[in-house]
């Protein structure tokens, strides 16, 4: 489980240091790929192979899933940090994610995720209102 929030650079050649609590259950392999509301999703190589197996249950006739796999597959990539804790994010992806310098890596249960830092404040301040005043269960039976 990857939980907190941190906030990394980019170096100058695409490079961020994985925070260091996230950096053993990630140094097997890692898949970075686009993620929703322009962020990058980071997925242990094991847990992507569980998501891939997921997807692929998924009917071929399926529009909206054939569309989510090719954008999800399209943009993946598979790194192995280095012994710094380093992975490089492609060109591509940190162009979708906006990612110039100041990063935002959270934990996000079985994911990472990788922010623009202005970005992640401008959604975390939008989003923090909405969980403070939640008036009903979100996760029946769980809270």
């Amino acid at each position: 489980m990857f939980l907190g929030t941190h906030e990394p650079r980019l170096d100058e050649k695409g490079r961020l240091i994985l925070p260091a609590k996230f950096r053993e259950e990630l140094s097997p392999g890692l898949v970075i790929t686009k993620g929703q509301e322009r962020c990058l999703y980071v997925f242990p190589a094991i847990e992507f192979a569980h998501i891939t197996e997921t997807l692929r249950q998924a009917p071929v006739t399926a529009k909206a899933a054939r569309d989510y796999q090719r954008v999800m597959f399209a943009g993946a990539h598979d790194e192995i940090p280095d012994r710094q804790g380093r992975i490089t994010i492609p060109q591509g992806l940190r162009t979708y994610a906006g990612l110039e310098k100041e990063c935002v890596v959270i934990g996000a249960n079985t994911r990472v995720e990788i922010w623009d830092s202005g970005a992640w404040a401008e959604y975390l301040a939008d989003r923090e209102k909405s969980f403070a005043d939640v008036s009903e269960e979100v996760f029946p039976g769980l809270f």
